[in-house]
């Protein structure tokens, strides 16, 4: 389902996926299958979104930028794609950020381009990322920093990867 405020380029639109008005979807990006896009979203050409991602209103996802399935992106998340920005100056690539599978972006992080964020990751709100996150790890804060770990369910746990409330399955 394609908003009818929504202005949607791109042809590379997976199944039963949902965009919501006022985004704005570049000729070139690919969204998966049994996504939601929220509301004022912005996506640029070189996106790749996989399937079952959640982006929330406010995003922008510049290009660069590659969202596995299952990730989730909280409200106004900030990507960046360019450590040295110019007005009408254009780097010959720009930095290439993956969020891996399962993650999730709590609202109002600063995302530094050029970084991974492993599998299963979880990044507190308001958090400013400027290094690579590990698989199944839980950073917050400014700058954000290692506070422990996450089940795959979205728990903590400790460093076996297991928490008490699904015991890992």
């Amino acid at each position: 389902m394609i908003h009818k405020l929504a202005d949607v380029q791109s042809e590379n639109i997976g199944t039963n996926t949902y965009i919501w008005q006022f985004c704005v979807i570049l000729k070139e990006a690919i969204i998966g299958n049994n996504c939601n896009i929220n509301a004022s979203v912005l996506i640029e050409n070189d996106v790749k979104i996989g399937n079952n991602v959640t982006v929330k209103s406010g995003v922008q996802i510049w290009d660069g930028i590659t969202l596995e399935d299952n990730v989730f992106i909280g409200p106004n998340v900030t990507f960046t794609n360019d450590f040295l920005p110019r007005s009408k100056q254009y780097p010959s690539e720009f930095l290439k950020t993956v969020v891996k599978k399962g993650s999730s972006i709590g609202a109002n992080s600063t995302i530094v381009g050029g970084i991974t964020i492993g599998d299963y990751a979880m990044i507190g709100a308001g958090s400013v990322v400027t290094k690579n996150i590990g698989m199944q790890e839980l950073w917050y804060g400014n700058p954000a920093r290692h506070q422990g770990y996450v089940c795959r369910c979205g728990q903590k746990c400790n460093k076996e990867l297991i928490c008490d409330e699904c015991k890992g399955k």
